[in-house]
């Protein structure tokens, strides 16, 4: 769940990413729930990769090629629709 985490967000300081999924019950492999909850490997370099792009600390061009070279999609579906 990401609710819990983030309740502590204002009592953290600098960046604060909060990792997880919802709570949606689903039924597979712990790579395929990871990857599709979007917490595997791939998906925390990404989110890394994000946070240093809004602090100016990469270019945007390195996000990009991560996206391309980690092979993760950015359109996004709404997950509640079975």
């Amino acid at each position: 769940m990401m609710a819990v985490p983030d309740l502590i967000r204002q009592w953290v300081g600098g960046d604060y990413v909060v990792l997880g999924t919802d709570g949606f019950g689903r039924s597979d492999t712990r790579e395929a729930l990871r990857r599709f909850f979007e917490i595997d490997a791939e998906h925390i370099v990404l989110a890394t990769l994000s946070s240093l792009v809004r602090r100016g600390e990469i270019e945007s061009s390195i996000y990009e090629d991560a996206v391309k070279d980690l092979e993760i999609s950015l359109e996004r579906n709404d997950i509640t629709e079975f």
